[in-house]
């Protein structure tokens, strides 16, 4: 299943939720600490301590922007 790195009240992270939600896609939303240095699993995953952070098997995006236009690809919504 899809992983969201995300952070209660981040807007960034809000827009994309927005759009797992609009395309109806299953994700596991895990909340990270607002302090930078106790968010290891994040550094872990993608190198860096920013959040959103989007996990789908391979794939790890960690830019807002990119993880939409990823997941609007990826995953059409189909009238």
């Amino acid at each position: 299943m899809m992983k969201l790195y995300n952070i209660d009240g981040c807007g960034y992270c809000s827009m994309v939720i927005d759009v797992l939600k609009k395309l109806q896609i299953e994700f596991e939303k895990i909340d990270v600490p607002w302090p930078h240095h106790l968010r290891q699993e994040v550094l872990e995953v993608s190198g860096q301590t920013q959040v959103p952070v989007l996990v789908d098997g391979d794939v790890v995006l960690d830019d807002e922007y990119d993880i939409i236009d990823y997941l609007k690809k990826t995953y059409p919504i189909h009238s």
